[in-house]
């Protein structure tokens, strides 16, 4: 048995001149027929590159893996993505038992190199997945666990990104946050490059 509902009344702007009326989302066709929602088009954002990218999609496939429990992609005018990840501590307390991994609790773990090793098998797996602008670059684990209850998910289950980003933004800065050694490499060729065109000859 099929249920029906009478549709809100809509407005002009919402429907195209072919018919096609714009909800925000966005989807693929399945099997030539079949629309699948994939994301909101409100939370794709754009590399530095001028790529985009729909990061629940992302989302969705990290958290496929038993390791994994939520997961926020970033990287809006970045040049690549990263991603957050709220671990599956459950499941990864048995694999650490099971591997005879000692820790002392959440904040402990997520540092231990077997573990941050073991959730990168996992990224590089899903990564396979994605076009190269779409991988996940780098990430970070967090002890916390997202919940409605703790305020990073809505009561639907759904992100939200500006307060997580906002909670986690010292982890999310040093994402991008260029390292020492590359800092002192650049002082090194600036230095080595002035050098060069103080000792050129003048003309």
């Amino acid at each position: 048995m099929m249920g029906y509902y009478k549709a809100p009344d809509l407005t002009a702007e919402m429907i195209d001149k072919d018919g096609w009326l714009y909800t925000g989302d966005i989807g693929v066709i399945e099997e030539g027929k079949f629309l699948k929602i994939t994301d909101r088009k409100k939370e794709m954002f754009k590399l530095s590159a001028g790529k985009y990218i729909a990061p629940q999609v992302i989302e969705n496939k990290l958290k496929e893996s038993p390791f994994i429990e939520q997961a926020m992609v970033i990287g809006e005018n970045e040049k690549f993505a990263s991603a957050l990840i709220s671990p599956n501590f459950g499941f990864l307390h048995d694999w650490c038992s099971l591997h005879k991994i000692q820790f002392r609790d959440n904040k402990d773990l997520i540092e231990v190199p077997e573990v941050i090793e073991r959730l990168s098998k996992e990224i590089r797996e899903v990564n396979k997945s994605f076009s190269e602008h779409e991988q996940i670059k780098k990430f970070r684990l967090v002890t916390e666990e997202w919940t409605p209850q703790s305020g990073e998910l809505s009561p639907t289950l759904k992100l939200k990104r500006n307060l997580v980003a906002k909670h986690y933004k010292d982890l999310i800065a040093d994402m991008y946050s260029k390292t020492e050694k590359d800092q002192n490499v650049l002082k090194l060729l600036k230095s080595g490059i002035n050098g060069i065109l103080k000792n050129l000859p003048k003309f």
